[in-house]
Parts: structure tokens; C-alpha cells; sequence
């Protein structure tokens, strides 16, 4: 089996083979479809392809694995005998590729299927969009407040808001910038709401998503940014290390004698993922619930913004358990569930139906609405009495 190692770059790569313990060819592959796909058929079926991961790799994977007996996605950051390397071209990285993988001491990465590949791209681009909409909405604050306007009392891009800008006094330059700067804003308005309704057709076919909208704060939306995200959940052995993909779990510093210091999350993973989860967070710290009995026992002593990363970690454990086992959430809200997949289908484009009856309307049963709110109460209750039991415990002089 030849070992051959791939250093990527925007318009080639530098390929080297290892073969018997040596490196038997170097060369460049242009980074054409064409070029690829030729450079796969010169290859054996029994050989393995290494590269590592960047914004073009799925491409090449999807090329060259008809050709070779598997294609190998390294993860950069733990390719540590390339990062720190003093001789560092491309050449040397392509060779150290090879030979690590002929070591099998390469830190491969999980590769991900195409409907993956088209969900994360999509959450992405929602993503993008949603950063565009607030820089513009940025740039109309900040118009207004050079321009000495008083602020606004109530929505500002409402109905309301719209029409008061359109009659706010302002030199013609800046009436002008403003009107670009809405009109702008109509265009990314509109794109928002397409890419949302793409998302929102593709989540009620998936049983993944409506698991995940049974917990307090997940919108369809935060469930398939988290869905995307994740992929296959069996690559993740334990809560804590979906939790560390999320880049959701502390850094630790230890050497020697020295006690472990626990610092900041690590941030390394999926930003977009981690700012739903936090988003998730938030949203269930506002309705009764264990999940905000634990916002607000972390609030009391560190803060609502560390409360808010901690319960977001706490949501990253609990989706674990629900993707990886068959059970659904215990204090789940049927007929708000019910509600908000109802609001998923109606905004798929699913007809209006009359009335008060039937699936996804139950939740306007006012009596029904007030026992589900008191059934997770009490279980907020439940669980603020168990944590200050705990506290109150004497320490047994065994564990001491």
C-alpha cells in the first residue's frame, strides 16, 4: 500500500508517494476537476490518500475516492510536526503527510456526506446573512446619531419604525446613504426568509429535528444549525466530547506539581453551532423549566453571561442523550411542541386550517397550556430543592 500525502492550496497541490519507506515521486496536481480526476485514475486501488482539511478537501475526497481505497481528511491544527516545522514548504508538508499516515499517527477527521455537506452550507450561508442584516441595521443606527436623532421608542425596522424614518429630518447626502442602506436591507430581509423556508421544508422530514425542538429554547432552525453540525452523533463517545466539539468545555493548563487551571471555553469547533446553543440558552432561561432552574443557579453566582455558556453546554449534553438513545425529553411541552411544528408547516407552505381543533392547535387550550406550565414548574422546583439539599449536606469524613 503506497501512503500519498496531499498539501492543498487554492489553485494546487503538491503531491509526494511514500512507498517502501521512501518517497518515490513529488509533483503538482492542478486543482481543476479535470486534473483531479485524471490524477485519480493514476493512481492503484489499494493506495490512501492523506490531505488536510480545508475549504476545498469535500471536493477533493468526492473526486478521488472512486480511484483508491480511502481518502483521508487530516485536521490541521493537530498536525503539529507541520505547523512547528523550521523547514516548512511545500514539499517538506506533503512528504510529513505521507509519512504520518504510513505511521498511522495522523489525526483524521470525520468526513461528511453530501446532504451534510448541503445542510452545513446552507446554515452558513443563513448565518452570513443574519451578521449582514445587523451590520446594515449598524450602519442606519449609526446615521442617526451623528445626525443628533433622538431614538426611537419601538421597533425600529417595524412598520412603525419604517415610517418615522421616512420622515426624520436629514440632510439629502445622509436621506440618500439611508435609503441605500434600507434598501439594502429589504434584499437581505428577503434572502433571510428563503433560506429559513429551505431550512424549514427539509426539518419536518427529519426525526432528529422535532427531538431537539421538544427542549425549551430550540427553534427548527437552532435544531438544524446543531444537526448540521454534528452529522453522524456515534462518532461522539460521551456528552463531553460533543461538548468540546462545540468548543463549549474549559481550557486546562496543568504541568508538574501544579494543580490544574481551568480558564475560558476553548472556542475551537463550530462557531455558528455554539452561538445557537448559547441562543438556545437564553431562549430557555425565559420559560419555567429545569434547564432555567439551572440558568439561574449559575446566574446567582457568576453571571448571566457565564450562566447562559454553561446551560448551553448543559443543551449540548442533553441533545447527546437524545440522538443517541431512543427516549424523548422528559419535560418536554407536548402542545407547545405540537405549536411549533404547526408554525413549522405553516411557514413550509403548508394550508391554513379553521379553527381551534386538531394536531398542533391544542395549545391554545387554555386549561392544557396552564397544566404544562405547572408540570415543568414543579419540576424547576424540584430541581432548585435538590441542588440546595446537596449543599446543605455534611461532608462524609470517608470522602474527606
Amino acid at each position: 500500500m503506497r501512503s500519498i500525502g496531499m498539501d492543498v492550496h487554492r489553485s494546487f497541490a503538491q503531491v509526494a508517494v511514500f512507498d517502501d519507506g521512501d518517497i518515490t515521486q513529488s509533483f503538482r496536481v492542478d486543482m481543476e476537476h479535470d486534473a483531479v480526476v485524471a490524477f485519480g485514475r493514476s493512481l492503484k486501488p489499494e493506495d490512501e490518500v492523506v490531505l488536510e482539511a480545508t475549504g476545498n478537501t469535500s471536493a477533493i475526497v468526492r473526486l478521488l475516492t472512486p480511484f483508491v481505497n480511502r481518502v483521508i481528511s487530516a485536521n490541521p491544527l493537530q498536525v503539529k510536526a507541520i505547523a512547528h516545522a523550521r523547514v516548512k514548504t511545500d514539499k517538506v508538508d506533503a512528504k510529513i503527510l505521507a509519512q504520518l499516515h504510513a505511521a498511522d499517527f495522523l489525526p483524521e477527521v470525520w468526513a461528511a456526506d453530501d446532504e451534510t455537506l448541503h445542510l452545513r452550507r446552507l446554515v452558513s450561508e443563513r448565518d452570513a446573512t443574519v451578521r449582514s442584516i445587523r451590520r446594515v441595521k449598524s450602519r442606519v443606527q449609526a446615521i442617526l446619531h451623528a445626525n443628533l436623532v433622538p431614538k426611537f421608542s419601538g421597533h425600529l425596522f417595524g412598520k412603525g419604525g419604517r415610517n418615522w424614518l421616512s420622515k426624520v429630518p436629514l440632510p439629502r447626502p445622509e436621506r440618500d446613504l439611508l435609503g441605500r442602506h434600507l434598501g439594502e436591507l429589504d434584499w437581505l430581509t428577503i434572502k433571510l426568509d428563503d433560506l429559513e423556508k429551505v431550512l424549514i421544508r427539509m426539518s419536518p422530514d427529519d426525526g432528529r429535528t422535532r427531538k431537539l425542538m421538544s427542549v425549551a429554547g430550540i427553534s427548527s432552525v437552532i435544531a438544524t444549525a446543531v444537526i448540521a453540525s454534528i452529522g453522524d452523533i456515534s462518532r461522539f463517545q460521551s456528552p463531553e466530547k460533543l461538548a468540546s466539539y462545540f468548543g463549549l468545555t474549559p481550557r486546562v493548563r496543568q504541568s508538574g506539581e501544579r494543580g490544574a487551571i481551568h480558564g475560558r471555553i476553548s472556542k475551537q469547533g463550530n462557531a455558528t453551532a455554539r452561538n445557537m446553543l448559547i441562543e438556545a440558552a437564553w431562549g430557555a432561561a425565559s420559560v419555567p423549566g429545569p434547564l432555567r432552574a439551572f440558568f439561574l443557579r449559575i446566574k446567582d453566582r457568576k453571571g448571566a453571561n457565564v450562566a447562559a455558556v454553561a446551560t448551553a453546554r448543559k443543551i449540548a449534553s442533553l441533545i447527546w442523550h437524545l440522538l443517541t438513545k431512543d427516549e424523548p425529553y422528559q419535560w418536554a411541552r407536548p402542545a407547545f411542541v405540537a405549536m411549533k411544528m404547526r408554525k413549522l408547516e405553516l411557514r413550509a407552505g403548508a394550508p391554513k386550517a379553521h379553527g381551534k381543533a386538531g394536531p398542533g392547535r391544542d395549545y391554545w387550550i387554555k386549561e392544557l397550556r396552564h397544566r404544562e406550565r405547572e408540570l415543568v414548574a414543579n419540576a424547576e422546583a424540584a430541581y432548585a430543592k435538590m441542588v440546595e439539599a446537596w449543599r446543605e449536606k455534611p461532608p462524609n469524613p470517608k470522602e474527606t
